[in-house]
């Protein structure tokens, strides 16, 4: 009975707490712990957001040639991308249609992907090319049994799958960050790093950290911080809760002076400028003068995710001589930074699931993660919910 009474009053607390963020900014609190901890609500995530919403992926120049494949666990999926031998880049299920084994590990260049179990081969769209001795299976029919394809589009050299059986039209889904980023010019840029961060905490304070303002002058004020303006005035709300912000910050590097130079298509805006776009349900991008970044949060359970930093530069930086030598000062520096985030968004989390832990009051310069949960909010406990 005492443990009922207890589950009971949890839920009460939690409900409470949730329609306390709902509030005005200038009367609302952070979510409880259980949003970020809670199994249930992880599990319901990944049906709501992580099933549904178009995903970044990585970016086309990963696969440049035909027969360019990577396979890999997307969330819990096994998924291979590949482009066939007509140059035509797709996404395929990687479970051979015998027994689900995975047909494909790793990456690299193939001509065909083949089972490992039974030896049932495919080309690089998917379609069957032989199955031994199934001729014999009466009414067996190979075409029939191609890899199960995953919806792909690309968006100025970017790479977005979506596991749902009818996504919402790319076009449509792109349509803020074709508004906001354009002018970044993604599709003249190639790829220079990728970057694996395991951390010990959920995927929405990965997020929450990127567009959370508020601490870049305490925690960061010895990195980039006294080289960082910004308003609340600069913050753009988007549906659902998307948000783009324009402010001042300098190039990624010890000095804040670029090691290159301005972007060709940024050679009117200033060395400060600066812009930030989170796009639901786990992307966020960073613009600066040389270069963009986009980073990705993979849930791993409620409380660890995975992230990838892909860091993009003007295709015309990669014929400096010293372009390496360069891109380690920038990676150097921006893994400095991660892990003066890392170190306080895992102790957030380590306090998520206890049971003193009570959620504090918003301050006004948590707008953008105010407006972020409150989508979260709307979407994971709607009407009807």
């Amino acid at each position: 009975m005492t443990t009922d009474i207890a589950q009971t009053k949890a839920a009460v607390d939690e409900k409470a707490s949730i329609a306390e963020t709902r509030e005005d900014l200038i009367r609302a609190r952070h979510l409880p712990g259980g949003i970020y901890a809670s199994e249930e609500i992880y599990r319901r995530e990944l049906e709501e957001y992580f099933y549904k919403d178009w995903l970044f992926v990585g970016r086309e120049e990963q696969f440049e040639n035909p027969g360019d494949y990577e396979a890999r666990r997307i969330i819990d999926r096994p998924t291979i991308i590949a482009r066939d031998k007509d140059g035509t880049l797709g996404a395929f299920h990687n479970m051979c249609r015998h027994r689900g084994v995975e047909v494909a590990e790793g990456k690299g260049n193939l001509r065909h992907f083949k089972c490992p179990y039974h030896g049932w081969t495919y080309d690089l769209s998917g379609k069957l090319l032989g199955a031994a001795y199934m001729k014999e299976s009466e009414g067996f029919d190979p075409s029939t049994c191609r890899l199960p394809r995953i919806h792909l589009e690309t968006w100025r050299g970017n790479i977005f799958i979506s596991f749902a059986s009818e996504p919402q039209p790319f076009t449509e889904a792109m349509v803020e960050f074709e508004k906001d980023f354009a002018q970044l010019h993604t599709e003249r840029c190639r790829l220079a790093d990728v970057t694996t961060l395991k951390l010990n905490c959920n995927w929405k304070f990965l997020h929450e950290n990127l567009m959370d303002f508020y601490h870049v002058g305490v925690l960061h004020v010895n990195t980039f911080g006294a080289r960082f303006s910004w308003t609340t005035d600069n913050v753009s709300l988007k549906d659902e809760g998307g948000i783009t912000i324009r402010y001042d910050a300098a190039p990624s590097t010890p000095d804040g002076q670029t090691l290159f130079s301005k972007a060709p298509w940024l050679e009117s805006e200033e060395n400060s400028f600066a812009c930030t776009g989170f796009r639901l349900p786990n992307l966020t991008l960073f613009g600066r003068i040389d270069c963009v970044k986009m980073l990705v949060a993979w849930p791993v359970g409620p409380n660890k995710c995975e992230v990838l930093i892909y860091v993009l530069f003007p295709e015309e930086f990669f014929s400096d001589p010293d372009f390496d030598e360069k891109l380690k000062v920038y990676k150097d520096y921006q893994m400095k930074i991660y892990e003066e985030d890392r170190s306080m968004i895992e102790s957030m989390q380590k306090a998520m699931s206890l049971p003193n832990y009570v959620p504090g009051r918003m301050s006004v310069m948590e707008k953008p993660i105010h407006h972020f949960l409150n989508g979260y909010i709307d979407r994971m406990f709607g009407s009807g919910r």
